[in-house]
């Protein structure tokens, strides 16, 4: 198992606005973002921002555990469908790989809120970046 805090320290913008990670492992990163309403839109809704937020961070940290030894990523394309509201609790993450390929790693993440009601489905294609 991969130290999650590690992982979470080389994202700053992350950890600024309060992602977590819970579990990482190559075939399936968790994670979660609290309700705070420093991170809510108008009508105290967690802003779509902070779901992106949070998809592409439990996203990127999936690719990165399915690169080749030495390799890098960035996302190079993110496509979400936003289906309801997270009004308190927290908003989870599952990201799963779809593709781990030599020059894209293809990652789905499923994010749902805390009765398990899906929240937004995320789809990310990232770049694997060698020297």
């Amino acid at each position: 198992m991969v130290d999650t805090d590690e992982l979470l320290a080389t994202m700053p913008f992350a950890v600024a606005t309060g992602v977590r990670l819970d579990r990482a492992r190559p075939d399936e990163v968790t994670g979660h973002l609290p309700w705070a309403p420093e991170r809510c839109t108008a009508g105290g809704v967690l802003h779509g921002g902070a779901l992106m937020t949070l998809a592409d961070s439990v996203g990127a940290v999936c690719a990165f555990l399915n690169l080749p030894a030495g390799a890098s990523t960035a996302t190079v394309s993110s496509s979400t469908s936003l289906m309801r509201a997270v009004r308190s609790g927290s908003a989870r993450a599952v990201a799963r790989p779809l593709h781990a390929g030599r020059s894209f790693v293809v990652v789905s993440v499923d994010l749902s809120d805390d009765d398990g009601r899906r929240v937004a489905q995320v789809t990310q294609t990232q770049a694997v970046l060698t020297a």
